[in-house]
């Protein structure tokens, strides 16, 4: 008998916590297996906001690691020492990658912390010829692509493509069932690695504002990258060192109030966000990538969704 799986991935952001509800609601009678690829660098919000996804829901999911992770947690109990402190995972691939950080050219960190995991999980299934489906969360209102099979036994099914479900769509499905949205989203614009390189200028410094030990360490990445003649920095043009001046974050908070205001008195912005009012606890200011134009279109979605 040939296994099949159906599998959902989630990302800690708000299309995929809608999809799994969603899917929940529309196809109650597939055994849907979800899971989580966890660098061991998320937010803490994310956490937060999975824990919450798995109450609501009911449902378990299976948090995958990074291989180097999995040594690191061994070792770490071998020692007594606490396991969910990891953050040797990145140091590792960060050596193996002499130093330079992750780019959009070169993402390193979604192929070996994201997506190496995944397939791992997988692995055993394909290899007795198995099928799997993976349910992905791309709107109907979005233009990107999601993860790519490198098999044929791996099936991708987009159900908000698929049915029509847009932001308003997936806004509605967090609300009517109690979820809501990740608090993140006061004041960042997507999910992932607290030190994406895909974040614009005001959120690296609402990330100082927010989390400064996780900016404090995304420094110091960038410092062994740029001791190892790294031609990228964390935010393009500038490192975290110039970024984090008083004077720079002063100037790159203005710069975006100048932008959302530019944004709020176009029409068409205004119209295809008409569910961000100014009476709700997250309002559209908070949308950055509407703001500055949604520069991950080509990003994988494992990782941002």
């Amino acid at each position: 008998m040939i296994t099949e799986r159906h599998i959902l991935g989630l990302s800690g952001g708000k299309d995929s916590a809608a999809l799994a509800i969603y899917m929940s609601q529309k196809h109650p009678e597939l055994n849907i297996e979800y899971f989580f690829t966890d660098t061991g660098h998320e937010l803490p919000e994310v956490y937060q906001f999975l824990d919450k996804l798995e109450s609501s829901l009911n449902i378990i999911i299976t948090r995958l690691k990074p291989e180097i992770g999995e040594y690191v947690e061994k070792r770490n109990e071998a020692h007594g020492e606490d396991s969910s402190k990891q953050t040797t995972s990145f140091k590792y691939w960060h050596k193996q990658n002499n130093y330079f950080l992750p780019s959009i050219n070169a993402r390193w960190c979604t192929v070996n912390m994201k997506i190496k995991p995944f397939e791992k999980w997988i692995a055993d299934t394909i290899k007795h010829g198995g099928i799997v489906t993976s349910y992905v969360a791309i709107r109907s209102d979005e233009n990107r692509e999601g993860y790519k099979p490198t098999n044929e036994k791996i099936k991708v099914r987009f159900p908000f493509s698929e049915d029509g479900i847009d932001k308003q769509g997936v806004i509605n499905l967090l609300e009517k069932s109690g979820v809501g949205l990740p608090d993140y989203y006061k004041w960042r614009s997507r999910s992932g690695c607290t030190f994406c390189f895909y974040q614009q200028k005001i959120e690296w410094a609402r990330l100082k504002e927010n989390h400064p030990d996780k900016f404090d360490e995304a420094k110091s990445y960038e410092k062994l990258a740029i001791d190892h003649d790294s031609p990228f920095t964390w935010s393009e043009g500038e490192s975290l060192i110039d970024l984090e001046k008083p004077e720079r974050i002063k100037k790159i908070k203005e710069d975006y109030e100048i932008r959302k205001q530019r944004w709020k008195d176009s029409k068409n912005r205004r119209d295809s966000l008409s569910w961000a009012k100014e009476d709700r606890h997250y309002a559209a200011e908070d949308e950055i990538d509407e703001i500055y134009g949604d520069q991950i279109g080509h990003a994988c979605i494992i990782c941002h969704k």
